[in-house]
């Protein structure tokens, strides 16, 4: 329910969130969608301190729970394409393809440590200290992104109505194969290819190792996305990125079907691992097509319909993998995903050569 109660205005404002943010101020909406979340984080640690609890009905402080993930919902198509859209404004052309790794890595780095500082914080001083450290450096992000200089909006041809401004956006989309291609991909590979909403099946019923080594794996395929972000630094792609994301989304797939039929808690943490290696160069490559292939007018645009593809993938995905292994058992079911991968990657090389011979 939590889920779903995110995922609803999330999907539903993604269109609406392309088409302002290709029309306002980018730094000043991203702080205002950071300042959202910041509240929303605010409320959590107020309903989880002692005095809430003494003083609220527990059905009162499950309905505040549901607001807020609602609220994070509403504020979530606004952060992320915002964000995306804004890199193209603060650094040169010739260097946004670094630009785009370092962004992306950074990203790697914090769905590690934030995690991994939360459970240690949760463990040492309780969940209402917890969310006070988690409001600490929001507000320092904040204050980063106050330092940013305004940056001039990019003007459009002529007026349009909403409806007009998301009609463009599918229509480059659409015409622009290297976008479409790298979007798809994304989608599909994700959306058969994640193991992530069975490990907790996996380490208990399969690799039996309990709550810490289900921790560990769910850590892995974030500790190789920070692998790759160190790989790359000294080792950047400069040719034939095409050919290198396919292969890196190819190897996910084999990744996958090899945590599936593993037995052993190392060799499973390995492949997972692995697979971040994979996913994070793929995610760097893609998010490197968007940017150098979208005009500044449209990256809003196009970065919420990016959004709906990941959200779709991720959701879809986990719903996915449950329905699959309900009828035909955990291991089968990623296997079965992980096949369907190198399937979408072999489809893919054959029907879009433009993205297989793309280089930037």
């Amino acid at each position: 329910m939590l889920g779903l109660v995110e995922f609803t205005p999330a999907f539903m404002l993604a269109f609406y969130s392309g088409y302002v943010i290709d029309r306002n101020d980018k730094r000043k909406l991203l702080r205002y969608s950071m300042f959202g979340n910041l509240v929303m984080t605010i409320i959590l640690c107020y309903i989880t301190s002692s005095y809430a609890i003494a003083n609220y009905p527990q059905t009162w402080i499950l309905f505040i729970i549901f607001f807020v993930v609602f609220g994070i919902g509403v504020v979530r198509p606004f952060t992320g394409p915002t964000s995306f859209a804004l890199v193209s404004q603060l650094v040169p052309r010739e260097h946004l393809a670094n630009a785009t790794m370092w962004n992306s890595g950074s990203w790697q780095v914090g769905a590690v440590s934030g995690p991994a500082l939360a459970g240690l914080m949760y463990g040492l001083a309780g969940i209402t200290y917890t969310f006070f450290l988690m409001i600490g450096m929001m507000m320092i992000a904040i204050t980063g992104l106050s330092l940013v200089k305004r940056k001039p909006v990019v003007r459009q041809d002529r007026e349009e109505s909403i409806l007009q401004s998301v009609k463009q956006g599918f229509r480059f989309v659409w015409r622009s194969k290297e976008v479409l291609g790298a979007m798809s991909l994304d989608l599909f590979a994700v959306l058969f290819g994640g193991a992530t909403a069975l490990l907790p099946a996996f380490a208990d019923k399969i690799l039996h190792v309990g709550a810490q080594g289900l921790g560990i794996l769910r850590a892995a395929p974030a500790l190789g996305g920070v692998a790759v972000l160190v790989l790359l630094t000294f080792q950047p792609l400069h040719r034939q990125q095409g050919r290198i994301m396919l292969s890196c989304v190819a190897a996910f797939g084999i990744c996958i079907i090899v945590f599936g039929v593993s037995q052993l808690f190392w060799l499973s943490f390995f492949a997972l691992f692995a697979s971040g290696i994979m996913d994070g160069i793929s995610v760097i490559v893609r998010s490197t097509i968007l940017q150098l292939k979208t005009p500044d007018n449209m990256k809003g645009r196009v970065a919420a319909l990016n959004s709906i593809f990941v959200m779709s993938s991720n959701e879809l995905g986990s719903f996915e993998s449950g329905v699959v292994s309900r009828l035909i058992g955990n291991v089968a079911a990623v296997v079965f995903g992980g096949c369907m991968t190198l399937g979408v990657v072999i489809y893919t090389w054959f029907k879009a050569p433009s993205l297989r011979k793309l280089e930037y």
